[in-house]
C-alpha cells in the first residue's frame, strides 16, 4: 500500500516556523513531522509514498533526498505551481496508483491503527477522532457549587476529521482538477453513500496549527512515539 502525504499548505499561524520551511519540516521534539508520520505509516508496512509539495516545496525536495534511505522508504514528490487544492493535488497521481492508499494531511501527528479503516461498500473512509474542547471545563452541582475542573476534556459525542484516509483507486473519478476534497469529493460522495467514517477513541491525535499545538505536541510526542 502506498501513503500520500499532503505538504502544500502554507503554515501561516506556525509562523516564524514556517519562515523558510513547510509545516511538515517543522521539528516537535527534534524531528520534523514528516518524518514522524513516516515512522508511524511503516509500522503498517507502507515503505512507499507521495507528498505533494506547495509552498517552500525546495526545502521538502531537499530533505526527502537526503533522508529517504536512512528511512528506508522510497518517496517521490509532486509539486505544483499554483495551489490545486487538495483534490486538485490527489488527481495528479491517477496513472501512479491502482490499489487503495492512504492519504494524510501533513501537518498531523497520531498513531491511529490504519488497519481499521476497511473499504467495505465505500469508496473513501474517514479517521474521526473525538473533539478536544480548547478551553477547560468546570462542572457544577444542582446548587451551583463547583464540583471539579477538567482541563480541555475529549467530547466524546463529537467527532472531528482527522486528516487521515484511505481511497480506493475509484476516488479519482470524483476528484477536481482544482478544488478541496473536503468542499467536492466528500459531500458527493457522502450523497451518493459511498464514505465511511471509522471512529477512534483512546488514540494520540494532535494537528500542528499553531505555536501551541507545537509546543504542546513536543512534550507529548517523544511519550507516545517511543516505540517507533
Amino acid at each position: 500500500m502506498k501513503a500520500v502525504i499532503l505538504a502544500g499548505g502554507y503554515g501561516k499561524r506556525l509562523r516564524p516556523l514556517t519562515d523558510d520551511k513547510p509545516k511538515p519540516l517543522v521539528e516537535v521534539a527534534g524531528k520534523p513531522i514528516i518524518e514522524w508520520q513516516i515512522h508511524w505509516l511503516r509500522s503498517f508496512g507502507i515503505t512507499s509514498f507521495f507528498v505533494l509539495a506547495g509552498y517552500k516545496k525546495e526545502a521538502l525536495i531537499e530533505w526527502i533526498s537526503k533522508n529517504q534511505q536512512r528511512l528506508n522508504v522510497s518517496i517521490a514528490t509532486l509539486t505544483e505551481e499554483e495551489p490545486l487544492g487538495t483534490g486538485g493535488a490527489i488527481r495528479r497521481l491517477k496513472d501512479f496508483i491502482s490499489d487503495d492508499f492512504i492519504v494524510i494531511n501533513g501537518d498531523i501527528l497520531t498513531n491511529i491503527d490504519i488497519n481499521k479503516m476497511v473499504l467495505k461498500d465505500c469508496i473513501v473512509a474517514i479517521a474521526l477522532v473525538p473533539l478536544r474542547s480548547p478551553y477547560g471545563i468546570v462542572t457544577i452541582d444542582e446548587n451551583g457549587k463547583i464540583i471539579r475542573f477538567v482541563e480541555k476534556p475529549l467530547l466524546k459525542e463529537y467527532w472531528i476529521n482527522a486528516g487521515v484516509y484511505k481511497m480506493k483507486p475509484e476516488v479519482f473519478e470524483y476528484l477536481p482538477e482544482k478544488g478541496d476534497i473536503e468542499k467536492i469529493t466528500f459531500p458527493s460522495l457522502a450523497e451518493k453513500g459511498l464514505l465511511k467514517g471509522v471512529t477512534y477513541e483512546n488514540v494520540y491525535w494532535r494537528s500542528i496549527d499553531t505555536i501551541k499545538d507545537y509546543e504542546e505536541a513536543s512534550v507529548e510526542v517523544p511519550e507516545v512515539f517511543k516505540k517507533l
